[in-house]
């Protein structure tokens, strides 16, 4: 039987709008036994056969390169009370490590990532929903300094791969959700004063 007390919340918006970070905020307010993170990015399928070059022909901006499926059947047993382990993803070789991570069901499951609301089995099981409305160019700025200092990347790859892919997925399946959620943050500077709030808002459902 589903536990009621179990509350699954979406952060979503485009890349670089702060989804990781408010999160973080939040579960540091709440604490590590009461909340716990789950990214979409755990969820990518294995892709390093497929990968040719950096920001190449691989769109890793389309809801089809992610197995959603398995994250809904997740979030699923955790809503249950079961502990689930999932992926793992490595974003230098794009590819699914052998590791898993263990997930222990907890008050509050926040789950962030670009394209969870365009799983209509994922959003069902969502108790609030929230949207990180931010500027391109803001966005643009963060995941060049993101995927430079964290994934190694270069600035041509980042570049071609925004304007060719991230920047057109964003307007097709990303902006489209935006009215269907719950709160809407646009922002950027009051992610801490966000937190607070949204923390209460979970504890109204």
């Amino acid at each position: 039987m589903p536990n009621e007390s179990c509350k699954i919340i979406a952060i979503t918006g485009g890349s670089g709008a702060g989804k990781t970070t408010l999160a973080k905020k939040i579960s540091k307010i709440l604490g590590v036994n009461k909340c716990v993170i789950i990214s979409q990015d755990n969820y990518y399928f294995d892709l390093s056969e497929k990968f040719d070059f950096d920001g190449g022909a691989i769109n890793f901006d389309h809801p089809e390169m992610l197995e959603l499926k398995l994250m809904a059947s997740d979030l699923k047993k955790l809503k249950q009370g079961k502990t689930v382990n999932i992926p793992c993803y490595d974003f230098s070789t794009h590819s699914r490590m052998k590791e898993t991570k263990k997930i222990i069901p907890t008050e509050i499951i926040l789950v962030d990532g670009i394209l969870i609301l365009n799983s209509k089995e994922l959003e069902e099981l969502f108790d609030f929903k929230i949207f990180i409305d931010i500027p391109d160019d803001i966005r643009f700025e963060r995941r060049m300094n993101r995927d430079i200092n964290e994934r190694k990347r270069t600035k041509e790859g980042i570049l071609n791969q925004w304007e060719n892919q991230v920047l057109p997925m964003h307007k097709k399946f990303v902006e489209c959700t935006i009215d269907s959620v719950d709160l809407v943050i646009s922002k950027e500077n009051d992610l801490d004063k966000f937190a607070n709030k949204i923390i209460t808002e979970i504890e109204r459902l």
